[in-house]
């Protein structure tokens, strides 16, 4: 057993009893029938953890609609079956491999913090992150090759960090690529890859088309 856990903040308790009162109440049915069907949702999110994005809010979804994986700077890391823990690449096989879900979605965003880490890793401005002790430190790794990828074109680091932003997303897609079941989905055409990239303040999706190589803004 844990050797301490308190009791919910009083606030998240009223929010889930407005929860339970105003939404499960209206949709019981909808919850009774997921609970028996289990899900079938039919893209995969790939999001950051950052709690300024709520990928379930930005696409409408109602339960049962979307497959999420949040992790730091929503990174997916390349496929290396080496017996160690790997929940993000977990996610994905099961995503893939049993609910079939026929789009991935990865959404990087402005301001993303592990973006930032990245860039102070790579600048040599972070010495705590490149300890062995360091979990950030070491998931951030993933991006970089990225940040090498924008550095020269990119002197200022505001613009570093917004192009590394960008490269975090495509990272990710290119990751995604390397596990055999991806790439046999995909070529398949069973699955489709897709990357996007949210601005917060303005609240505008920027969606990488891949002809161009570029973002693009939704309308």
């Amino acid at each position: 057993m844990p050797r301490k856990a308190d009791a919910l903040p009083p606030y998240l308790v009223e929010r889930y009893r407005a929860w339970r009162a105003l939404r499960f109440e209206q949709d019981k049915a909808w919850y009774a029938r997921l609970a028996e069907g289990g899900q079938r949702p039919r893209a995969m999110i790939v999001s950051c953890c950052d709690s300024r994005i709520d990928a379930v809010g930005l696409f409408g979804a109602e339960p049962g609609d979307l497959f999420v994986l949040r992790n730091v700077a929503a990174l997916i890391p390349p496929f290396t079956p080496d017996h160690s823990h790997h929940g993000s690449s977990a996610a994905v096989e099961y995503a893939i491999t049993a609910l079939r879900v026929a789009h991935v979605v990865v959404v990087g965003h402005s301001d993303c913090g592990g973006v930032a880490a990245c860039c102070d890793i790579c600048e040599g401005r972070a010495p705590h992150l490149e300890a062995d002790t360091s979990f950030v430190g070491r998931w951030m790794e993933i991006l970089r090759p990225g940040h090498a990828r924008v550095a020269a074109a990119n002197p200022e680091r505001a613009d570093r960090q917004r192009a590394l932003e960008f490269e975090a997303v495509l990272t990710s897609l290119r990751n995604l690529e390397t596990f055999p079941f991806v790439r046999e989905a995909v070529d398949k055409g069973l699955v489709t890859l897709h990357g996007a990239w949210m601005d917060i303040g303005a609240g505008r999706l920027h969606v990488f088309d891949a002809p161009s190589r570029s973002f693009a803004q939704l309308g």
